[in-house]
């Protein structure tokens, strides 16, 4: 379950069909305890029958993040998305653990609280963007 909170348009959620196979699709609408998107049944779904997608390496690589290189002095567990000429959002990945950090004099320093779901990484790369995964 997902809270309707925890959304925004553009997240990537999923839900079981009728046939019991899990459907990724992305967030069109939110309103009322619905989520909205015109490929599911009756273009809606209760936000309880949404489930978030867990966070793992494949979706960081999905979005274009870029693992770090040990050959250019980066750490291998970090990956990296430049989103303007001189920013980027690292993600430090061990243990299954999706840790976000940030570039500081003393090297990569974490921040915030771990992610563990698509959305989150989503509404964090928007939150410090403003511009969509």
């Amino acid at each position: 379950m997902i809270e309707e909170t925890d959304i925004r348009i553009g997240n990537l959620v999923a839900y079981f069909d009728r046939n019991m196979e899990e459907t990724i699709f992305p967030v069109e609408g939110v309103w009322q305890g619905y989520i909205y998107n015109t490929g599911l049944p009756l273009s809606k779904i209760p936000c309880q029958k949404a489930n978030p997608i867990p966070l793992e390496i494949q979706w960081l690589e999905n979005f274009d993040f870029i693992q770090g290189d040990p050959a250019h002095d980066e750490d291998p567990y970090v990956y990296s998305l430049k989103y303007n000429r001189l920013h980027s959002v690292h993600i430090s990945c061990r243990d299954g653990i999706f840790q976000p950090v940030v570039e500081s004099p003393s090297g990569l320093v974490p921040y915030g609280r771990p992610l563990a779901h698509v959305h989150q990484l989503q509404n964090l790369f928007h939150a410090l963007t403003r511009e969509d995964l």
